[in-house]
């Protein structure tokens, strides 16, 4: 088995390319590594998961989904993701930070409301992100937040904490209270997790940031979850005008909170009379002089931020084009502080970017030409000789085909120099849209109206044998999430009912209340049925319908026949007849036992049972005769 002993990996190479040089983060899930490219030549952080997850199908199932996913995030805010491995020892690669987790920062100190607001910003912008891609995170917690070596925030693990959680694996006890504490009421109640969710836990973390309390915290893991449910976020003296924005964030019910833009704009607006923020803390770099050596290990294995020293190669982005925020043009100018600060960044780079214009020669021009439409490599090979700083975006767009070009920056028809930044954003399918729920248990015709009213159709349906559902009711949507782009034929799982069974041998000669009971407990039907036999005892089974080892429908109806013994026949009348004719007539009719009371010879004048009654063959017949 491989071993999750942190030593033991120093100088391992996975999948021929990454050496793990040393440990910046323990947890009981998984190790974390600096490591070094081997390939491109960089360094990266690496997180080694446990390896009894490489046994867990599930899990591999949701990790190479995730995985996917969040290496398709391309935002400033959110760690880049470059590579992932599922093999003995399932790992994923992402780009190095230098700057360490919010959870060490908040471990040396708490943050002032301003240095808070930064940071939540650059949080809600990165949360903003993921959500439109259709990306809930699931386990926002300060050990998650990390920052490069000049404190730009970045969200790690997008897509992990789910994968972890629908492994099959157990962590060992104690391992989800950090977590817990972060935890929306909607996850307490093991309810679906959604994108408010996320907003939940941020507003938590923002509230320890500045109170160094982490609210509705309890001993345990189920305290923890139970205290803050249907409970409001409670007031503190250090949150000051941040409180109201903090409370709706974590408002109780979902419907109340904010999605992540409207969260922004709210500490935006509640920051307007706070002070100038002092730079965040950023720890300092940590030397290491070879690779088992000079690390602090972190005790949250999420945080694969580290600070080695030395010169760093510049990290080449595999499969990422930079990221373009088009929010940053439309958003109004103000007197607040987070856009005062903006505006001063901008005007730096202006007189840089006027000093490097002016210190160089100018280039050629070419006038864009109109690519909307075409295919994206086509639209690349039309402008290759232009020697422009191509700038690949990709967006979801409801009238553009996939893979084509949505729109350029600068538009068509404008001349740009040669050197000049071009932007040009090309089609990834139609917006996502959220499938409905629940589902289970209903009418096939129902789930297509259902999905009609937003833009989707109905695709296969495939049968499938269920316990719960009833038979020609839908049991679920055939699809590996919740969300799908619009415009989509949709597959379901149809219930057949339950998986048939196969009626018991053995049930001959049992009581039919034993057989009801067994059969019952297979979910068919009994019906017991008299009958007369000459072989099988009173109150026995005689015979099974259908037979005993045919494999039937659940709710089938099954015919016992209880044997109630021979047949009753009617005594004969032998008064007036001579004792030897009355034997002989007894035993005609079928009864083989007569006792006589008088002479052998005489007449007979009384019998029991009474000439017409109907006994049983094995009675005795008694006649008196004179």
């Amino acid at each position: 088995m491989v071993s999750m002993q942190l030593s033991d990996h120093i100088g391992r190479v996975l999948a021929e390319r990454y050496r793990l040089l040393a440990p910046i983060g323990a947890g009981s899930s998984a190790l974390v590594f600096v490591a070094d490219d081997t390939k491109l030549k960089r360094q990266v952080a690496v997180k080694v998961l446990h390896p009894a997850l490489a046994d867990d199908q599930q899990f591999l199932d949701r990790f190479r989904t995730e995985a996917q996913a969040a290496a398709q995030l391309n935002h400033p805010n959110v760690l880049a993701v470059y590579d992932w491995g599922d093999g003995d020892m399932p790992f994923i690669v992402t780009e190095f930070l230098p700057g360490g987790s919010l959870r060490s920062m908040l471990d040396r100190s708490s943050l002032t409301p301003s240095q808070v607001v930064l940071l939540g910003l650059d949080a809600l912008k990165g949360l903003d992100y993921a959500h439109r891609q259709g990306l809930v995170h699931r386990d926002i917690k300060p050990g998650n937040l990390l920052f490069d070596a000049e404190g730009r925030l970045r969200i790690a693990d997008f897509g992990l904490a789910r994968a972890l959680a629908e492994a099959g694996w157990t962590e060992p006890s104690g391992t989800m209270v950090g977590t817990a504490r972060y935890a929306s009421p909607e996850q307490a109640r093991g309810e679906k997790v959604a994108e408010k969710s996320d907003i939940y836990a941020l507003s938590l973390v923002l509230f320890e940031a500045i109170t160094g309390e982490v609210p509705f915290s309890a001993d345990t893991t189920v305290g923890t979850l139970m205290a803050r449910v249907d409970q409001p976020l409670p007031e503190h003296e250090a949150l000051g005008s941040l409180y109201e924005p903090l409370c709706q964030a974590a408002a109780p019910s979902a419907d109340e909170r904010f999605v992540a833009g409207e969260f922004g704009e709210a500490l935006m607006i509640a920051a307007e009379d706070l002070p100038r923020p002092e730079p965040l803390p950023i720890a300092g770099a940590i030397t290491y002089d070879s690779p088992r050596g000079g690390f602090e290990v972190d005790p949250d294995p999420t945080a694969i931020g580290g600070r080695p020293t030395g010169d760093e190669p510049e990290l080449v982005l595999a499969n990422r084009q930079p990221y373009v925020d088009p929010d940053l043009e439309d958003e109004p100018a103000g007197p607040r502080w987070p856009w005062m600060i903006f505006f001063a960044l901008l005007a730096a780079g202006l007189g840089v970017a006027a000093w490097f214009i002016v210190s160089t020669s100018a280039g050629s021009t070419h006038e864009v030409p109109n690519l909307t439409g075409v295919e994206f490599e086509q639209a690349l090979e039309q402008i290759a000789d232009n020697d422009w700083d191509v700038r690949q975006n990709q967006a979801r767009s409801d009238d553009v085909a996939g893979n084509a070009v949505i729109r350029t920056e600068p538009p068509a028809g404008t001349e740009l120099d040669e050197g000049e930044i071009f932007k040009i954003w090309y089609s990834i399918g139609p917006s996502l849209v959220t499938l409905p729920a629940p589902i289970a248990g209903t009418a096939v015709s129902e789930v297509e109206r259902r999905l009609a009213e937003i833009g989707l159709t109905l695709g296969e349906r495939t049968p499938e044998l269920n316990d719960e559902v009833a038979a020609e009711l839908v049991v679920r949507f055939d699809t590996s999430g919740t969300q799908v782009e619009l415009g989509s034929a949709v597959d379901v799982i149809v219930s057949e009912g339950p998986a048939p069974v196969e009626i018991p041998t053995g049930l001959r000669g049992e009581s039919c209340d034993a057989a009801t009971e067994t059969l019952e407990d297979l979910r068919l039907q009994v019906e017991c049925i008299p009958a007369y036999s000459d072989d099988v005892p009173a109150g026995r089974i005689m015979s099974v319908t259908p037979q005993m080892g045919n494999v039937v429908p659940v709710g089938t109806l099954v015919q016992l026949e209880e044997s109630q013994g021979p047949e009753p026949i009617a005594v004969p009348d032998v008064i007036g007849r001579s004792v030897t004719e009355a034997n002989a007539r007894l035993r005609e009719a079928g009864f083989d036992c007569a006792e006589v009371d008088g002479p052998i010879g005489g007449i007979v004048f009384g019998q029991i049972p009474l000439a017409g009654e109907s006994v049983v063959p094995a009675t005795c017949i008694e006649l008196s005769s004179r």
